[in-house]
């Protein structure tokens, strides 16, 4: 992500003008780069990605629209750091003695995949955008932990990205998977019919499944049974 331009300066006049200040509404806070961010997200929260356009930001904002290019470079820049703002980690809860690496790695997901849910947007996003400070502190601070408790730097990369893939599908599957208890109903009794062609996932009812949260926890474990040290 490119350095942000601070709000003190201001641009070049043309020769011969003088340079015009911007005049944000009286009953409205200082306009600011924290507070660009944070409406950004309430509003990309409420309308989703095709919802957020600098006009709509600039109105919720009580703002210009040019006022906010003294901030941000474009809408591109926005998503950036929007997307960064939700994936910030501030750490596990202190603990009394010091933390197994396995304990380590299961907290920094699963406040992953929660920020992720509680934005459903975010993931969306996350694959084709800059990556933050945020989503970077992340990923070094996992890679430093696995590397600690003994995974060799040759596997490293497939570790980590195997993790992040089981964030980024759980997450999306789960923000997507909306059918009703009705419809899932419905889904199993027509594949019951079917049984003698998909007899295994007719068995298991895999249709209605909708522990997602359990899913979730026990593919990772699953996962970090491989990760784990060899004795």
């Amino acid at each position: 992500m490119v350095a942000k331009r601070s709000g003190a300066q201001s641009k070049r006049a043309r020769p011969g003008e003088l340079p015009r200040p911007v005049q944000e509404p009286r009953n409205e806070p200082p306009l600011s780069l924290e507070r660009i961010v944070v409406t950004a997200v309430e509003l990309l929260d409420a309308q989703g990605i095709d919802g957020l356009t600098m006009r709509r930001l600039a109105e919720r904002l009580g703002s210009g629209v040019m006022s906010l290019y003294w901030h941000v470079d474009n809408k591109e820049d926005v998503f950036d750091l929007a997307l960064d703002k939700v994936l910030e980690y501030r750490g596990a809860p202190e603990a009394t003695e010091p933390q197994e690496w396995r304990a380590e790695v299961i907290h920094v997901l699963e406040d992953w995949r929660t920020s992720m849910l509680r934005h459903p947007w975010s993931a969306s996003l996350l694959p084709r955008r800059a990556l933050g400070p945020n989503i970077l502190g992340r990923l070094e601070l996992l890679s430093r932990t696995l590397s600690e408790a003994g995974v060799a730097d040759a596997d490293l990369n497939v570790a980590i990205w195997s993790l992040w893939n089981h964030v980024m599908g759980s997450t999306i599957t789960r923000a997507s998977f909306e059918l009703s208890d009705d419809d899932k109903a419905a889904a199993q009794q027509r594949l019951t019919g079917l049984s003698e062609r998909y007899p295994t996932i007719e068995r298991s009812r895999l249709l209605l499944d909708s522990d997602w949260d359990g899913t979730f926890r026990q593919g990772l474990d699953f996962l970090l049974d491989g990760l784990a040290p060899r004795q």
